[in-house]
């Protein structure tokens, strides 16, 4: 709660040949040794993670990849976990060994960047090796690169610079609620207390609605579905009721139908992903039947229950919904099925613990597949018959 989780910062990705000195550009922008640092090429191996604050900018995750061109034995293993990381990019870093003339290979992979909408800067590398004349020439190919030597640290404040420069340029403010809930407004969350949410605590996506709110000018009550309605008496017209997805059902009956009626999953659904593409899938439940394959897509790991949403409570009134049984496929963790195209249905979880980008991507690649994709609050919306009532104020 006192640190901003890593699927709100922005993620900066830096990508480059083996040994073009990637790790010593991070290492060298963060302060730290962070990552491993050795002439051997291939020392990294796995994609290497370090949250900070880029200040004045904010909070970010940087990503150092294992080498593009990695030729060793489990080099294609490695590069294929580094091309993965581009689906979570926000933005990203290509690092080129000044000593090294690679520009078809830079124009090659600059594709993917475009390919995935990420915004890029080129770092040239290792500019202590070269003489006057080289970097000129160096200057005239790459006109926008900023030329740097992470080992003697020249030109890494010029460069943290000109990061922040370009990450503000792309910046845009997102809100959850601001943009529905006007200054001064009331906002009631109603969070329902079970097994799934252990004493003590509140899940995610409460926290950074009530930080919204915060943030906005926007008075926030919080209270469980058993005290409901009477907080909405105590509360003389809340702009937004926003329910915890599990207790739709009731919390519909309970809220005027003249009061807007949303839940976290739908609001971040509009938040972090695309939520008329959401709804679009909630409605090809109807076109399901008993061949009909489904993917359960749920990012984080937690320990199940007979009250799990994804594993029971989702497929039980599926199920009941259309009177089959269905075929269910559980994926956990933040690994998504290249393999897609298989699946008649993907219900992925609200996202709290991915970037947006990731989550775009993965629509995206749902989109290019023709494959329907909606998420937790969405569906349960639908199999509850309130989709519409808590979409009808977004244009969806």
């Amino acid at each position: 709660m006192f640190s901003t989780p890593n699927a709100e910062r922005t993620h900066i990705a830096i990508f480059g040949k083996t040994n073009s000195g990637k790790s010593s550009l991070l290492n060298a922008i963060i302060g730290q040794d962070i990552s491993i640092v050795s002439s051997v090429k291939g020392t990294t191996t796995d994609p290497v993670s370090k949250a900070m604050e880029l200040i004045p900018y904010g909070p970010v995750v940087f990503i150092d990849t294992a080498g593009l061109d990695d030729s060793t034995e489990l080099g294609e293993l490695r590069v294929k976990r580094s091309l993965k990381t581009l689906q979570k990019t926000d933005f990203a870093i290509y690092v080129i060994d000044g000593e090294d003339n690679e520009e078809e290979e830079y124009n090659e992979f600059i594709k993917r960047f475009e390919k995935y909408n990420i915004p890029y800067m080129i770092v040239i590398n290792k500019i202590d090796k070269l003489s006057e004349d080289e970097i000129i020439k160096l200057r005239n190919t790459y006109k926008e690169a900023v030329l740097v030597s992470a080992k003697e640290e020249k030109n890494i404040l010029f460069l943290k610079d000109e990061l922040i420069k370009r990450l503000n340029e792309g910046a845009a403010e997102e809100t959850i609620a601001g943009d529905i809930v006007p200054y001064n407004g009331k906002v009631i969350m109603v969070v329902p207390v079970d097994s799934e949410a252990p004493k003590g605590r509140i899940i995610l996506p409460q926290v950074q609605l009530l930080r919204d709110c915060l943030d906005h000018g926007i008075k926030s009550y919080v209270v469980r579905d058993t005290e409901l309605e009477s907080a909405i008496q105590d509360i003389n017209n809340p702009d937004l009721v926003v329910t915890d997805s599990q207790a739709f059902k009731k919390v519909s009956k309970i809220v005027p139908r003249d009061i807007k009626l949303t839940s976290f999953s739908i609001l971040f659904a509009r938040y972090k992903g695309d939520l008329k593409a959401f709804v679009d899938g909630a409605r090809k439940v109807e076109d399901l039947d008993e061949n009909s394959k489904i993917l359960i897509s749920e990012s984080c790991t937690h320990n199940h229950s007979h009250e799990d949403i994804g594993r029971v409570k989702i497929p039980k009134l599926l199920n009941k919904h259309l009177g089959k049984e269905l075929n269910y496929e559980f994926k956990m963790g933040q690994d998504f099925p290249e393999d897609i195209e298989k699946y008649d249905l993907i219900i992925h979880c609200g996202s709290c613990m991915l970037n947006k980008k990731t989550m775009l991507t993965r629509i995206d690649m749902c989109s290019e597949k023709k494959v329907s994709i909606t998420n937790y609050g969405v569906i349960l919306a639908y199999l509850n018959g309130i989709l519409d009532r808590t979409t009808e104020m977004f244009d969806c």
